[in-house]
Parts: C-alpha cells; structure tokens; sequence
C-alpha cells in the first residue's frame, strides 16, 4: 500500500495498488513511495516567481536525501552506494487536472514508475523515494512525463561505490 500526502492540510489518502502491479514489482527489490505536496504559489521557500516560469512546465527538479517542510534538503548529482534511498522532488507550474509520471531508469531500463495526479492550483510540489542497492551503481535518470507520455523534463545523478571515493559508510 502506498500514502499520498498532502502536507498542506495535513491530510494523508491511501489507496490500493493494482494486483497485477504488485505482482510485477514483487521482483524488484526496490520501493517507490509516491507523495503528493500541495503548495501555494505565496508560500516561502518559491524561489522562482511565478511570472518566470511558464505554465505547464516543471520549475525546477532535484535529487535530495529527504523532503522537510515541502522542499529537498539537499541537491545531488552524485551519491555514494552507502546511501540507499534517494528522492525525486518536481515543482510543477499550470498543470491542474494533468497525470504526472516520475519515471526512475536505470541501465537503459525502467525501473519503477509514479503517477500523481495534479489538483487544483498554480503550484503544485510532487516526490517520489527509490530504495538503490549498493550494486546499481551508474548513472541513474528521472523522466517527467505528462498524461499522454511526452516526456517535459529529464534528470539524473551518478550512484557511485564508496569504494571509488575512498570514503566508508557511517
């Protein structure tokens, strides 16, 4: 079972995946945790205005460790295989009513994709979590794609070994 989070009304939906993709994903070692965050475009922490971006368009991705207060602590390009789970967080502008998919690929395959459905408003904040075993190392990307699966924008950041970096995990 997956949660849906509105962080703006502090309210949390779930609801039931689809037998079938259940059974797909059972072989995949992976979690993906799709999470919806509503946001005003007055809220603090909007670093870009709303005038400069345009509508139905993604304002800004990044990978980061964690999502606090709606917004990535952090902005990776690279991360260590001692860390184990990455977010995806998409701000997106003018899109009320469309379907969204972060899809995460990996070695030129699909790995897990989330769809979020945009609600009402000018702002809208979405992320999705992967859990990554230490042996995917590799360059992994996030394809942002609309409704009818044109992809709007696409992100990536290296996974490395902690072994080519010299560094230990904590």
């Amino acid at each position: 079972m997956f949660a849906a989070h509105s962080l703006a009304g502090q309210r949390k939906a779930r609801f039931q995946l689809p037998a079938l993709l259940l059974c797909l994903t059972a072989s995949i070692p992976a979690v993906v945790v799709p999470s919806v965050v509503l946001a005003e475009e007055s809220m603090p922490g909007n670093t870009m205005p709303a005038s400069s971006v345009k509508a139905g368009s993604v304002a800004r991705t990044i990978f980061t460790t964690a999502i606090v207060d709606r917004e990535p602590v952090d902005d990776l390009k690279t991360l260590t295989n001692s860390t184990q789970r990455v977010f995806f967080f998409s701000d997106l502008r003018g899109m009320t009513g469309q379907l969204i998919t972060h899809r995460w690929e990996y070695d030129g395959k699909t790995m897990a994709e989330v769809t979020f459905k945009v609600g009402n408003g000018a702002r809208w904040r979405v992320y999705s979590s992967k859990n990554l075993l230490p042996e995917w190392t590799g360059v992994w990307k996030v394809v942002v794609s609309n409704d009818s699966d044109t992809p709007i924008k696409t992100s990536q950041f290296e996974y490395t070994s902690d072994a080519d970096t010299g560094t230990s995990a904590p």
